[in-house]
């Protein structure tokens, strides 16, 4: 079989989810099918911490004329070089394809759907017409969880539900599923000038992230007299850089009578960002809205307690492992982490089920029930 995939994304800059997703696809594509041939095609280099490896039936395909992208330059060499699948791991896909290749395309979230303020106004009418696009023109479609897979089926009703498979993502075990014996130097935390103490967030800096509120519960949490000593040098890290929007967030940050406990690293690399996590003694993820949401499974297995916004996606990947706060509330919020801050038998029964969590997911389990959908 040949398939096709669309690679440009590890190209880039910034490594996000999506980004994540397909290169750890990548990792395990080529050794679960060696009798399938992977057509691997970008514009640029790849991304030296996203590059793929360099399995014998992988062969790389660098578009130089990348002329608008997926509907010309993408789609001229698929029709010439004629694979049995292409894979569009983001929600795009070319519109003058040959109608014998089969189109798979992996739907993230439709979250412009539900916070289109969150979304420049360029931004948000590309995504409307390439998610449309996309959903119409694909033979099949893979949804990262039941949630994005009902958001699907919502806002594109004409759509048949047998069209929409639910495949989770996974996580990378080799780096942050370590046993906690390991010997921390604290190199990392020193680079980014990071106390011995801290509440972590892991991810983009954008409004959908919802770290406004974050910020207000980390605010309630220093003032609070009764923990006052507990609070005194715990900071809260933001691990992740700029996007867009984010304006704001600085803006909040800055208010904060606790700005200067207020960290964010920029950009990080995996290894990193491993350190960071294993350091932390509780891990937040206040998002709006999330189609998978990966760093909930890599706290997880890295022993943290866990908080995340009961909303979307966030629910399944936490099961009873987490705990939930009411997504805009920062009081409560403040609550949850405190909780778990002045309770050790909680939060170690947390990690407990946390690493029983994440034993449902792997990459290695999503790229072969990817593989076995494209020969369905």
């Amino acid at each position: 079989m040949k398939i096709a995939i669309q690679t440009a994304d590890l190209d880039a800059e910034r490594i996000d989810g999506t980004r994540v997703y397909i290169l750890n696809l990548l990792k395990y594509f080529g050794q679960l099918d060696k009798k399938s041939i992977f057509w691997l095609y970008h514009k640029n280099n790849f991304n030296s911490e996203l590059t793929p490896p360099n399995f014998p039936n992988y062969k790389v395909k660098r578009i130089k004329t990348w002329f608008f992208g997926t509907q010309i330059g993408l789609c001229w060499r698929i029709n010439k070089d004629r694979p049995d699948v292409l894979w569009m791991p983001m929600h795009n896909a070319p519109f003058f394809l040959k109608k014998d290749i089969k189109i798979f395309v992996t739907i993230h979230d439709l979250a412009f759907k539900y916070f289109p303020q969150h979304f420049t106004k360029r931004d948000l009418r590309k995504l409307n017409l390439l998610a449309k696009l996309a959903i119409h023109k694909s033979h099949k479609i893979i949804a990262i969880s039941e949630s994005t897979k009902k958001d699907i089926l919502k806002f594109y009703p004409e759509i048949p539900e047998e069209k929409v498979k639910v495949i989770y993502h996974g996580f990378d075990r080799t780096l942050f599923q370590k046993s906690k014996n390991f010997i921390k130097d604290g190199l990392v935390q020193k680079k980014f000038k990071i106390k011995k103490d801290y509440i972590i967030y892991v991810g983009a800096i954008q409004p959908r992230k919802n770290l406004k509120v974050l910020i207000e519960a980390f605010n309630l949490l220093k003032s609070d007299k009764k923990i006052k000593s507990m609070m005194q040098d715990r900071q809260l890290v933001f691990a992740g850089e700029k996007a867009w929007l984010y304006e704001e967030i600085l803006k909040e940050k800055e208010k904060s009578p606790y700005k200067n406990d207020i960290l964010i690293t920029g950009k990080i690399d995996f290894s990193a960002m491993s350190q960071l996590l294993e350091g932390a003694s509780v891990f937040v993820y206040p998002s709006l809205y999330e189609g998978f949401g990966i760093p909930v499974l890599e706290a997880m297995a890295s022993q943290v307690p866990v908080i995340v916004a009961k909303n979307s996606s966030l629910v399944e990947v936490g099961g009873e492992a987490v705990s939930y706060f009411k997504t805009e509330k920062s009081d409560d919020l403040y609550q949850k982490i405190k909780e778990i801050l002045t309770n050790k038998e909680l939060a170690e029964k947390m990690r407990k089920k946390g690493l029983r969590q994440v034993e449902k997911f792997s990459w290695e389990k999503c790229a072969r029930e990817t593989l076995n959908y494209f020969k369905s």
